[in-house]
């Protein structure tokens, strides 16, 4: 029987963008290993709609 693995994909989605109201939104796949994070992340990554890097966190 195959054990189940530590590591999960995870969606992460830019909260500036929200704030604005601009349709759209920037979403990007990551994954975590859940054993070392089980809290939700916080990345700063590039938002190609506002053209600059953002915070973006983990959506359920």
């Amino acid at each position: 029987m195959a054990r189940r693995g530590n590591r999960v994909q995870v969606i992460m989605e830019c909260t500036e963008h929200k704030e604005t109201g601009m349709p759209g939104t920037s979403r990007y796949i990551t994954t975590k290993n859940r054993k070392n994070s089980p809290d939700r992340m916080e990345l700063k990554k590039y938002n190609p709609i506002l053209k600059k890097y953002t915070i973006h966190k983990e959506i359920k």
